[in-house]
């Protein structure tokens, strides 16, 4: 009998998913049934932007390993450091009070361009107390407004550890503790003291974001109660620069 074609292989049921590339690995501080503590990249989003090149983030990295993994707060995309995500509505929602209430305890470390005056105070901490708001007209910048401007404190001190490059007075490294949250605070508050962290590409100058190749701000520790047993957590991550 002549030859016959044969039938044509039938498409692969591979699903697409298995053909991508895996998600870049997590760094995992901690993870429990309730909450996933992880170690956010400078340079990462914590949450998806505007348009497809935008959906790789910190969030959609845990939810490919977590399904249930659901955002509490964020970090800005140039900030590194400490980041708890939720896992489950009751976890998120306890999670989320707590922040509100103001019940989480923050810390940061940064590089400011100049030496901010250290007058003696209770334990080196000062404080900066500017009302801000989102600068409609320059979004996503933020500004001190005493007129449309909301509550926001942040607390700063001289950190005990200053590198050898740190002693020309150029630039100082500092501890700082938010005590509200608004978009951009430490970045502005900073920037309204004249002195703006290093690296920051929209509150420094130029000559002070050609200083570093990122912002030079770290979150370094979250302290909170478990969501679950209420057992009070401390996460750090080491400060990279």
């Amino acid at each position: 009998m002549a030859g016959t074609d044969l039938p044509a292989a039938p498409p692969s049921q591979e699903p697409l998913a298995s053909k991508l590339l895996p998600h870049p690995a997590l760094q995992v501080i901690h993870a429990d049934d309730a909450m996933v503590v992880l170690d956010k990249p400078s340079g990462l989003l914590a949450v998806p932007g505007r348009g497809p090149d935008k959906q790789d983030c910190l969030s959609a990295r845990a939810q490919a390993r977590w399904p249930d993994a659901l955002v509490v707060h964020r970090l800005d995309m140039a900030t590194s450091g400490v980041v708890v995500m939720a896992r489950g509505l009751t976890a998120q929602r306890a999670l989320s009070n707590a922040f509100e209430k103001r019940r989480v305890h923050k810390r940061y470390m940064a590089v400011v361009a100049g030496e901010p005056a250290d007058p003696p105070t209770d334990e080196g901490w000062h404080t900066i107390d500017l009302p801000l708001a989102v600068d409609w007209l320059n979004r996503p910048r933020s500004i001190v407004s005493s007129l449309l401007g909301k509550p926001s404190v942040t607390r700063w001190r001289r950190s005990a550890i200053q590198t050898p490059l740190l002693h020309t007075g150029l630039t100082t490294r500092l501890e700082l503790e938010p005590v509200t949250g608004r978009t951009h605070q430490l970045r502005v508050h900073l920037q309204a003291i004249g002195h703006p962290i290093v690296g920051d590409r929209l509150y420094a100058t130029p000559e002070q974001q050609a200083m570093a190749p990122r912002l030079l701000l770290h979150a370094t520790e979250l302290r909170l109660d478990h969501p679950v047993t209420g057992q009070p957590m401390n996460f750090s991550s080491a400060c990279p620069f």
